[in-house]
């Protein structure tokens, strides 16, 4: 699913930085060193902002016309732009829906599995949560 929402954007007047709302997504905001990270840095946020609507199970709101969305005085001079999100791309990421893997084991093992009553998806979630924070932690 590709959504387009607008933002605005408004210039740090003592530096490169940028700060982004977006209007449609109560409480989105972001911001970037330069306009490229800000632009990107508001793709992300507002991509978290629907995931967390969407795995709760709720409406996303629908976008607003750009022509409807202006910046605010009171926060400073700025402009308003689209945001393109790939949301099918980010959800696989990020998201903490549970997908159906298909998986082949030994039978000799599947025995074990069973004799211990062992739930296999959940020893397998473990290992591979184990190895991504080891890789994580040596990473940092």
């Amino acid at each position: 699913m590709n959504l387009v929402y607008p933002a605005v954007f408004y210039p740090n007047p003592d530096s490169s930085a940028f700060a982004v709302t977006v209007p449609d997504l109560p409480g989105c905001v972001s911001g970037g060193s330069s306009l490229p990270e800000a632009i990107a840095m508001g793709e992300d946020a507002a991509s978290g902002w629907i995931l967390g609507e969407l795995e709760d199970g709720n409406e996303i709101p629908a976008a607003s016309n750009i022509t409807d969305i202006h910046p605010d005085p009171e926060i400073g001079e700025g402009f308003v732009s689209l945001l393109s999100l790939d949301m099918d791309s980010y959800a696989a990421k990020y998201g903490s829906k549970s997908i159906r893997k298909n998986l082949t084991i030994p039978a000799w093992l599947n025995t074990f599995a069973e004799a211990e009553q062992l739930n296999v998806s959940k020893v397998l979630q473990d290992a591979l949560t184990s190895l991504y924070e080891k890789k994580n932690t040596a990473i940092a």
